[in-house]
């Protein structure tokens, strides 16, 4: 099944798209958030067997970096790209597959816009509030105390710094390392998250990362859980069995949405996708709704 590419204009850019598959349009959000959506591929593909999928790498990310400045990305213009794309493909409504960060992206645009969300997919979701965040921190801390020290040590070479692909490579094999629950996948995995970028590209997808993390999580305040419940979409939410986020995290979601579902995917940790996407695949058709079959 051939793939289509193009590009979407959005105020301040240009965001590249990729659509595949004739079915339902699903758009896909990747997790990050200083990633773009290539690290999901080819596996999420198999999707398009049921789904229209519509990826999109965000702005300033991947192959919609271009021009962008990092300043001028807020959690605000991530919402506002995403509205813009549902206006271009002329969707009244959107159903929106989110991975990890992507998650937290689908549920800011589900809580912002909630007459404009028919499904949520939350795939290995990310925290939702600054409480889960520092549960999250708490037990990496108790669990992986060595992998953080390393990571630690390896953000804090100059090669890091400047964005080297190879380091940050090494970087992310510490990771990811106690997620995989098949440590063969590990490289592949980690040699997808940098396609598409320079090392300029890697050190401005970095300022954005951490400018979306100050406006979110990392305020006290921060918690979308108090809004989730205004949302009308239906919401499924899969966790790996053994994801690096407390399962509790994945629970206050499924708990906060007013029709939410939640499914433990045996064997996976965070990349449920990659290490088996045959049952990913049937745990989203079986749990995706067509809107016409809404009450």
């Amino acid at each position: 099944m051939a793939a289509r590419e193009g590009h979407v204009s959005v105020k301040g850019g240009r965001l590249y798209v990729r659509e595949i598959g004739s079915g339902a349009p699903v758009v896909v959000l990747h997790g990050g958030p200083d990633f773009n959506h290539n690290y999901l591929l080819p596996e999420l593909d198999e999707l398009a067997s049921a789904f229209r999928l519509i990826y999109y790498d965000q702005r300033g990310r991947g192959r919609s970096s271009g021009d962008v400045s990092a300043d001028e990305i807020t959690i605000e213009s991530e919402v506002d790209d995403l509205d813009r794309l549902r206006e271009h493909f002329g969707l009244g409504e959107l159903s929106l597959l989110g991975h990890s960060w992507g998650s937290v992206l689908a549920m800011e645009y589900a809580t912002r816009h909630p007459d404009r969300v028919s499904q949520l997919i939350l795939m290995n979701s990310a925290p939702a509030s600054h409480a889960d965040l520092l549960h999250f921190r708490e037990r990496r801390g108790a669990t992986e105390p060595d992998n953080l020290e390393q990571m630690r040590e390896i953000s804090a070479r100059e090669a890091y710094v400047e964005g080297d692909i190879a380091t940050e490579a090494e970087y992310y094999r510490v990771h990811f390392s106690s997620t995989l629950r098949r440590p063969d996948l590990l490289d592949a995995l980690v040699q997808r998250l940098r396609a598409h970028f320079s090392a300029a590209d890697i050190i401005k997808a970095r300022v954005i990362e951490q400018r979306l993390y100050a406006q979110t999580w990392l305020s006290p305040a921060y918690d979308l859980l108090r809004n989730l419940s205004k949302c009308r979409a239906r919401v499924l939410v899969i966790h790996g069995e053994h994801d690096l986020v407390p399962l509790d995290c994945a629970a206050h979601i499924a708990g906060a949405a007013g029709a939410g579902k939640i499914v433990v995917i045996k064997e996976a940790g965070h990349f449920s996708y990659l290490e088996r996407p045959a049952e990913l695949r049937d745990v989203i058709i079986t749990g995706v709704q067509p809107k016409a079959q809404r009450t």
